[in-house]
Order: structure tokens, then sequence, then C-alpha cells
């Protein structure tokens, strides 16, 4: 979950560094750190607990001059706590060696005894240096750093992605990928590495993705890759989709509050290509062949957070849609319980990092057992999309803020694309279902955007409820996941608590939590095309309400039925009923980043969180 970058080049060093860590503090903030060698070879380490600016800040006291080599690190800690001796980057070799490392290394404790034993001692609490001191004696062995780095990395268990430079081999930085993401940047006269394209798309678009279990090796006129063993590996370059100004504020307070505007255009730029002389069309499915795809039985969703709220939505689509069975499953639970998979299972992965250590061994299991997998992601060439048969790129962008807003509803905007391509494919998908799809499909990115402008009238209402400890969220069918998801939200920026449950469940036990004043959002389904779901959520509104709750209604424009019973009623613009959770869920995005707001916090980077969970 650590963001790393490496550069090799006549820039300047330490702003590479810098702008790459900036961009990738998303990834963990709990300590950051550089290492360079300065213009006359000496190796230079700068690092500190916190967030990057506490390292910018010592980098401005303590300058150094330096146009070479470099490597850097931001932190999401595992082996340790956030100090500034357990930042990385570590040293190996008598401070000659830099390391930095994303994963855990499972056997440390192992590989410490031989450090301790060779007698060497160690200031951390880290797994990390303790692979920087083993690759320093094996370094001291061999006289070599590559060799010295293949023999390394084939002793580690676990996950992980290394970079190591060293002052007698000043014109390279070494970096291993095992199930852990890797990319190299390609510039002219000058190479990068990172943790993700976010790490060198200001210097340059070029970028090649490295396999599992292969080393990469940069110099500033070349890039060479082989596997563990030391074997070449041929590689392809592409081009990154976007670059630093789609990564800017442009003008928000937050990254979260951008995301959240910017859902229009994620959602109409997922359904971009997709609608071919009026059908769904999904090149990627299309590729697998019709036969397969009408051959299967059973669908599984598996996915974590966020994303396992939309895969929930999706099933509901795709049933109703593609007409096969659909179950969800947290991917961190799926592979353990001896899950019953045949050739006629498709297993759907949903992680918008595309690097999501929980689903991509869920989607290894899969894949080992002869399933048919397919990937929905947002960030080109990451792992699971390519360990996948196929893969659905959601094209909302890039997605900076921890908390995920666009990614959200443009996976549900994917997995609806594939329950209809599913089901025209099966013919199970009507002409006239189809067509008011596609209808709906059109209008969607205006009515995500009349959402959007609830943010005025939400703001308000947080603003009021800044000293609230508790909220409620209740759906009903689609509705329900997305309450879980509005719960999930306020949880992880406002640290408060917040549950979300399905309407019906009040009766069963939840309704002892209402008390006089408790905030319930209600998501009311359409009393247009769904009356009888609306009138039973109605009731369970009357219900709260005479037990104190203070009842804040989701309502489509004109339902009036439930103004007798809401305290405040936010809404919005009339769409399908399966479409609902695309509009709804905005409004309860805007309230957790306004409470956040009004508490002080920081909406973009919250406590304990990183954006891409890369470790199980």
């Amino acid at each position: 979950m650590c963001g790393i970058v490496g550069y090799v080049g006549p820039g300047d060093t330490l702003e590479v560094l810098t702008s790459g860590l900036k961009r990738l503090e998303y990834r963990g903030y709990d300590s950051a750190g550089v290492a360079v060698l300065d213009d006359y070879g000496e190796m230079h380490v700068r690092k500190r607990s916190g967030k990057l600016a506490r390292l910018v800040e010592l980098l401005d006291d303590q300058p150094i001059a330096a146009t070479g080599t470099g490597i850097g690190h931001t932190r999401w800690a595992t082996h340790g706590g956030p100090t500034d001796v357990n930042a990385h980057p570590h040293l190996g070799d008598d401070g000659k060696l830099a390391l930095i490392h994303n994963g855990i290394v499972e056997n440390f404790a192992e590989l410490k005894a031989e450090i301790d034993a060779a007698g060497i001692e160690l200031v951390s609490e880290t797994d990390t240096e303790v692979v920087a001191a083993l690759l320093g004696l094996e370094v001291s062995r061999t006289g070599d750093l590559e060799t010295a780095f293949r023999a390394v990395v084939k002793r580690l268990h676990g996950t992980f992605t290394l970079l190591a430079m060293h002052r007698d081999d000043p014109a390279r930085v070494y970096a291993a990928r095992h199930s852990s993401p890797l990319v190299v940047g390609l510039g002219d006269g000058e190479n990068f590495l990172g943790s993700d394209v976010a790490a060198f798309v200001g210097y340059t678009r070029r970028a090649v993705a490295v396999e599992e279990d292969n080393i990469a090796i940069i110099t500033p006129d070349s890039v060479r890759i082989i596997d563990f063993d030391g074997a070449p590996v041929s590689f392809e370059e592409y081009e990154v989709a976007w670059n630093t100004d789609a990564a800017d504020k442009g003008g928000w307070d937050s990254f979260m509050a951008k995301e959240i505007s910017e859902q229009p255009d994620a959602v109409a730029n997922t359904v971009r290509g997709r609608v071919v002389d009026g059908h769904i069309e999904i090149d990627e499915l299309t590729a697998l062949g019709d036969a397969p795809l009408q051959a299967i039985d059973r669908i599984i969703i598996v996915a974590c957070g966020t994303a396992s709220y939309a895969g929930q939505i999706g099933a509901y689509a795709i049933e109703q849609w593609a007409r096969v069975p659909v179950s969800v499953e947290l991917s961190h639970e799926f592979r353990y319980r001896e899950p019953v998979l045949t050739d006629r299972t498709m297993v759907i992965s949903v992680s918008q990092s595309g690097e999501t250590m929980d689903t991509m061994m869920a989607v290894k299991y899969a894949k080992e057992r002869g399933v048919t997998t397919v990937s929905v992601c947002n960030t080109q060439s990451a792992s699971i999309p390519r360990e996948s048969d196929a893969a659905v790129y959601t094209h909302a962008g890039p997605e900076v803020a921890v908390a995920s807003t666009k990614a959200f509803t443009a996976q549900i905007t994917a997995l609806y694309l594939i329950g209809l391509h599913l089901g025209r494919v099966r013919g199970t998908l009507t002409e006239a279902d189809e067509a008011a799809a596609i209808l709906a499909f059109e209008s969607l990115p205006g009515h995500v955007a009349e959402a959007v402008a609830t943010h005025e009238q939400i703001a308000q209402l947080a603003h009021w409820m800044a000293d609230t400890r508790s909220v409620l969220f209740l759906g009903r069918h689609v509705g329900y996941p997305t309450a879980l998801e509005g719960a999930l939200k306020l949880k992880e920026i406002a640290y408060i608590h917040a549950e979300g449950f399905a309407a019906g469940e009040l009766k069963h036990g939840p309704i002892a939590l209402i008390d006089h004043g408790q905030p319930v959002f209600v998501l009311v389904p359409s009393p247009r095309q769904s009356p009888v779901m609306h009138s039973k959520v109605e009731s369970k509104i009357q219900e709260m309400r005479a037990r104190g709750a203070r009842v804040i209604a989701i309502v489509e424009n004109g339902d009036t039925l439930v103004l007798p019973f809401a305290d405040d009623v936010i809404r919005l613009p009339l769409v399908d009923s399966i479409f609902e959770p695309i509009v709804q869920v905005v409004p309860l995005q805007w309230f957790a980043l306004e409470l956040a707001t009004a508490k002080g916090l920081d909406v973009d980077q919250p406590r304990n969180l990183a954006k891409s969970v890369t470790v199980e």
C-alpha cells in the first residue's frame, strides 16, 4: 500500500522524487523518505514520520544537490509504527546501499535471525531493514548488486516491490516485483519507476507494466527486465491515458469534492463506445466468444469495501437482464471457504486500482480452478486485469481521494453494461428492455449532474449536524447496498458510528437503535415504478418518526407521499428504478464530506487508511 518512486537521469532528482511522492501520497501517509546520490556520488537519506509536508520541510532545512539517481517512499505502516526510524529508505552494506519496499515480508523473523548472527545491528522494527541488511551482506559476498538482488528476492516470502540503489553502482536503480505493483516510466535520457504511473506522469506518459516475479533495471538510457533467474524478459510499452491535470484539484478544496463533481463524466466515459448499432457491446467480452458466455450458469462477484457494494448493486441488474444467479463475496473470504466452482462459473472482480491484494488472490484462486474471470477496473495495465481473462475498464480517470466516489458509480455502470451484454448474448434481454436501458444511459450523466447540484443543501444539513455521533441509513432493493455505501463513507472520513440496513430488517432488531433525534437517511424507492416497496418504506419512516428519529428522506422529484413524515427531504431527478443508486449515492457522498469538513478532518487522507490495499 506504500507509494514508491525511482529515478535515474540528469534532472533535479529531489524534485522528481517529491513531486512523484506528492501524487502517490494517497497510497500511504504515515511517513515519507528519500535516498539520493549527491553530485559527488555520496549517499544521502532524509526521512520523517507524518505526511509528506514534513519531509519537504526537512529537505528545505537540509538541502542536497543531486542530479542523478534516487528513490522515494510514502509509507502505510505494517511492521513497526509510523516513526522517523521506521520510515523508508533503509540502509545496508555500511550505508552504501538504500532500499525501499511496498508489501510484507512474511519470513522476516527467520531472515532477521540470520542478520543477528552476522553481527549486524538493526535500528528499526521493520521487515524492510532486514531485507536491506540481507542485500548488503549479499553484495559484500558477490561484489555485484544485480547478482545479489536476484539471490535475495528469491528468498523472500510474502508480497513485495523493492527498489534498491548502491553508491558503487551510481547510474542504476534495481526493482523487483512479487504480488505488488510496479511500473516503469520511459523518458528521454531519463527513466522512472513507480508503484503506479502517478509517480512519473508529470514527466512521461510512456509506461511499461512489470510482470510478476520480474526485475527491472533502469539507467538514464536503458530499461532491462529479467526474471528472478536472470533470463531476459520482453516487454511492451503503453501510453497513460491521463496527465497531471487530471490529478489536480481543479479549484476544489479537496480531491474528494472534485471527484464527486466528476461523476457525470465518469459515467459517460464508461458507457462511451459501448453502444454499437443500438446494442450494448463490450469488446472485451466479445473477445471471449458467445459460447462461453451462453454456457455460464452462475456468476460470483468478488470485491472489498466500496467495490463490494457496487458488486451488490450490479448483481440485481445482471440477474434481471442476464437471468443468471449472482452472488457477491468479499474477496478475503471467498477462497478460504472452498467455494463450489465449475467451468460454467464466471468470477467478476471489482477493484478501482486493480491491485487490491485480497481480490488479486481471489482471482488467482478462481483461475487455478478453470473459472472464466472478468475484471472491472479503473487503472490501465494493473495486475488484476492482466491476470483476468477479460478486463472491462471504467474510464473514470484518476481517483486520488482515499474514500472512493466516482469509481463507485463507474463500477456500477460497468457492471450494468456487463449485465446488458450478457443478456443480449444469452437471449434473455428483450429488445425493449435493451432500448430502455440505452435511453437511460444517455440521460444518466445529466441526472447525476443534478444530484451533484444538491451540494449546497447537503452542506447546510451537514453543518447543522456537526456534533452528530451516529447516523443510520436505510434502503430497499438496490437502495440497500447504497445505504451500506453511505454508512461506509461516513465511517471512513468522519470517524463516527454509521450503519446501513435493509429497510425490512428494521423490525428485526435495528429499530432498538432509534432514539430521540437519531438521524436516519432513508433512500425512498420511486412511487411511480415501485409503489409496493415505496409504501413499505413509507411505513418504516412512520415507525421511526413515532420513536423520535430525525428522518432525512432522499426521494425522486414529485414524491409528496413521504412529506408529512420526513424532517428533511432531498429531491433527485426521475430515473429508472435500477439506476437509482447512481444518483442516490451522490448526496450521501456530499454528506460524508461536509460532515467531516465541519469536524475539521482531512477528507482526502483519513486516518489509518490507504487508497490501494496491496497487502492481505
